[in-house]
């Protein structure tokens, strides 16, 4: 009884520890009475071990379930079965009677990951890396994964030139089966390229083709472009370079034979030796055409660049391969495959060159689809596509869609991706992805532009409203200058063929004697009204009409050529007897003359009161004593434009030029004039990297009617941006005749009891005046002519470079009048008719980046050829003023 009361003890106690069957939790160690594996049927299935993982991840993995016979040459497959999941760092099965006992020991969890000592590769690049490779935090930890991956740390660094770098990895155990891992890196430095050797080379020299090569030799720049450390990839890329180079010259036989690369025992210096076999020119014999013509053969022949008699050319080749796919692409058949087939005669060393055209069949576009446009509605980009829906595919259309996407302004990026429809031999889609960027903005503003001052504003500017794609804007600006509001609205499809219409509703105050210009200022305000409208792609015009009403203030000194000096009457000198001659044709009698150049004493005495009112007008009367100073006019533009521009800020490639014309309507203005003004810019690619761009602007402008020449508030001021760097902004042509100002002084008795001007009683003398300071300031003149080449070139240490532009310039031009003013026998200061002796030229170096605060425009510049009038300056920049 006894034995059997302790047999029914253990069955109660060893039936209340957990058990791991198929529907139950795992038992916490090996069962009493295991036995050695053999042929049985599968009762139950029992698992411990576990601490994170559920019965039902092993119960999964197990290649049994129960009621299945278990036999001896199972076994292994089961174990095997289990270390695959990963998840185990030991296994042991064993047999219980019927009960399939499973014992486990789990692999430890991650629990942190730290990274230290990397600087080239990003501690983001590498835990990316890190988590591809299964190694996070919460995952299981696998040394061999730890392994393998500092291993292929250690060779990307070897792959950079880094030969020192050593990558060191520590597990750290944490409780609860958890571990730390710490990954330490050594980088090392970059190793330094000491030679590159070229050997087997007879045409041209090594120093030639070291000029390909993106690595080079240590030398004194290498601080700074690190073209001196060694790199796997850039070596390779440098090798096509060669071959490519050698290809594109007739070498067909050209070859690599051999590349080393030795490091020093030091590990601190590279030695690269390239073995190679020139072999010979082979020259074009023909090309041929083969396959399916879709095009006339003769329109294809044009397409080919590879012509006979010449030097083969994988490049040319390449380039006449495109044109073809190109042109067949636009007859719809997108499908097409064109191969060059190179045939070699060595005995001849000539290559003929057959073109093998299968134009397959005409795909067509089912659906256009865009992508990326949060803000700006499909209608907007639709209505810039020239590839129709239902259409055959026309590859030239398709990428003038996307050019015409660039040139809005609204995206930072446009790409096109052209794909087939499944299930279909014939149709594609095509879909644009855009990238958005600030198209306007809200909000206040500040800035600083030399000549200009501080400039305070605030604006509601959104060039793509609401995603429209109309630009609506209000400004108020204030500065050192100028203080405007206007506000503007543009719809650039008024119509759905594209016809344009804008408003713009201004006021404005200018005081140009702030910016160098004469002492005068002018006050505006109007409205305009215009329409453009589209003759092709690249090509517009535009109409307009508005109405100005201008206000010219002239202050103490303005230039002659603005407001003559007024003058005393000369019945006032006759009553003291001096009589009213004016023999230099000055405006003012002899006798005053010699009084002002200290040749007498008093210059007259008053036998009447005198007052200012008895100033008359200047005998040489400038503008506004002929025409006064307001001045309301109906203004009518026109202008033609063309543009092939691959963006609408900081452009790369293509050409732009315009015409506009302005005049005021005749019979209805209180002015008459007209103004006409041409403008150009071609961008050229020498390379990927440099650019080359020609700017020019001639315009001209002079008065009809009842007005006599250009109002001098619409003339032409070059210098500073924009025109000829180097010299001051406005600062060049014509400059202003100085006031002839004077300050009166009464005497009685011989005592001043006045200066200025006011009442002088009876008796009162009237002394020798004295002029006020008047400076010669620019005037502007009635011509200009003005331009520069720029070699643009890319910004060295920044990523972005699609918002910077650096360039190396050499500016031109100046400011002419035709029409150079005579006051008082005085010849006008640096005025000059139409005379390319007389133009002026500066060189430097420049910048333009768009900021977040708006464009920053800066440049050093030397003026090469300043005349004795021209006002230089070497720094000149802006920041802030548009938006």
């Amino acid at each position: 009884m006894k034995k059997l009361i302790k047999r029914l003890a253990i069955c109660l106690l060893v039936s209340a520890l957990p058990v791991a069957h198929a529907q139950t939790q795992a038992r916490p160690e090996e069962p009493a009475g295991a036995v050695a594996p053999g042929s049985f049927r599968i009762a139950d299935i029992r698992v411990t071990g576990l601490q994170r993982l559920t019965p039902g991840t092993v119960f999964s993995a197990l290649p049994v379930n129960i009621g299945d016979t278990l036999d001896p040459a199972r076994w292994q497959e089961l174990t095997r079965a289990l270390f695959r999941t990963g998840y185990f760092d030991d296994i042991e099965i064993a047999r219980d009677r019927d009960v399939l006992v499973i014992k486990v020991v789990e692999r430890p969890t991650i629990a942190e990951i730290s990274v230290s000592g990397n600087k080239v590769i990003k501690s983001e690049d590498l835990m990316d890396a890190l988590k591809k490779a299964g190694l996070s935090e919460g995952q299981i930890y696998k040394p061999s994964t730890l392994e393998a991956l500092a291993g292929e740390l250690e060779r990307q660094y070897v792959g950079q030139g880094r030969y020192g770098a050593k990558v060191k990895t520590d597990v750290r155990e944490l409780p609860r089966n958890r571990v730390g891992l710490a990954i330490t890196v050594d980088e090392g430095d970059v190793t330094a390229i000491k030679s590159i050797n070229i050997i087997g080379n007879k045409s041209f020299t090594t120093e030639e083709l070291l000029q390909l090569f993106e690595l080079e030799t240590t030398g004194w720049l290498s601080w700074i472009n690190n073209r001196d450390k060694y790199s796997r990839e850039k070596l390779t890329g440098d090798i096509e370079k060669l071959r490519s180079f050698y290809m594109d010259r007739g070498y067909l036989r050209f070859n690599i034979e051999s590349t080393q690369v030795s490091l020093s025992d030091d590990k601190e210096s590279i030695f690269i030796t390239i073995n190679i076999n020139e072999g010979d020119i082979y020259t074009v014999s023909a090309t041929e055409f083969a396959g399916e013509l879709i095009v006339p053969e003769e329109e294809l022949r044009g397409l080919v660049v590879l012509q006979s008699n010449e030097p083969f050319s994988q490049v040319k080749l390449t380039e006449s391969t495109n044109g073809i796919n190109q042109r067949l692409g636009n007859e719809g058949y997108t499908y097409a495959d064109v191969r060059a087939i190179p045939e070699r005669n060595d005995a001849e060393r000539t290559v003929k060159v057959t073109f093998f055209v299968n134009p397959s069949h005409r795909a067509y576009v089912r659906r256009i689809n865009f992508r990326g446009n949060t803000r700006t509605a499909d209608e907007v980009l639709r209505r810039e596509m020239r590839q129709m829906e239902s259409a055959s595919a026309n590859s030239a259309k398709i990428e003038q869609s996307k050019t015409r996407l660039e040139r809005l302004g609204y995206f930072k990026t446009v790409q096109v991706e052209t794909t087939d429809v499944p299930g279909t031999g014939d149709q594609v889609d095509v879909e644009y992805v855009v990238e958005e960027q600030a198209s306007g903005s809200i909000g206040a503003s500040i800035g600083f532009a030399q000549g200009s001052g501080v400039i305070l504003g605030a604006n509601i500017q959104q060039d793509n409203f609401l995603g429209t794609g109309k630009q609506v804007g209000i400004n108020v600006s204030t500065s050192s200058y100028s203080d405007q509001i206007n506000f503007t609205y543009l719809d650039p499809y008024y119509t759905v063929d594209g016809v344009s219409r804008g408003f713009n509703i201004y006021y404005s105050t200018r005081d140009l004697e702030e910016v160098n210009v004469s002492d005068y200022s002018v006050d505006s305000y109007g409205i305009d009204m215009n329409f453009g409208y589209p003759l092709s792609e690249i090509e517009r015009i535009g109409f307009g009409i508005g109405y100005a009403h201008n206000t010219v203030k002239v202050g103490s000194a303005p230039a002659q050529e603005i407001s003559g000096t007024p003058v005393l009457p000369d019945s006032l000198y006759e009553v003291a007897g001096y009589g009213d001659l004016d023999s230099n044709n000055d405006g003012l009698i002899d006798a005053l003359d010699d009084c002002f150049n200290g040749k007498t004493g008093d210059c007259g005495v008053a036998t009447q009161p005198w007052t200012t009112n008895m100033l008359i007008s200047p005998v040489y009367q400038g503008f506004l004593d002929r025409h006064g100073d307001s001045f309301d006019d109906i203004r009518m533009t026109a202008s033609w434009s063309q543009s092939t521009l691959n963006k609408a800020r900081l452009p790369s490639r293509g050409h732009s030029q315009s015409v506009s014309f302005e005049m005021t309507a005749p019979g209805v203005s209180d002015l008459e004039y007209w103004k006409g003004v041409y403008r150009a810019q071609y961008f050229k690619p020498l390379t990927d990297d440099l650019t080359l761009r020609f700017r020019g602007r001639f315009g001209y402008g002079d008065g009809y009617g009842g007005t006599d020449e250009l109002p001098f508030f619409e003339s032409f001021y070059g210098g500073g941006f924009g025109s000829v760097r180097g010299f001051k902004r406005n600062t060049l042509g014509p400059r202003g005749t100085p006031a002839r100002a004077y300050e009166l002084r009464l005497l009685d008795n011989g005592k001043i009891v006045y200066v200025g001007t006011g009442l002088a009683t009876a008796g009162a003398a009237l002394r020798a005046p004295v002029s006020i300071d008047a400076d010669d300031d620019p005037i502007g003149g009635d011509m200009i002519l003005d331009g520069s080449i720029e070699m643009i070139f890319p910004m060295p240490f920044v990523k972005d470079q699609g918002s910077m532009q650096p360039s190396v310039f050499l500016d031109v031009g100046n400011v002419f009048d035709t029409q150079c003013s005579k006051v008082y026998g005085v010849e006008q200061a640096n005025c000059t008719d139409f005379d390319l002796g007389e133009l002026r030229y500066s060189t430097g170096v420049g910048l333009t980046w768009i900021t977040g605060f708006g464009p920053l425009t800066f440049s050093v510049a030397k003026a090469l050829n300043a005349g004795s009038d021209d006002e230089t300056e070497v720094f000149q920049f802006s920041l802030g003023q548009n938006f």
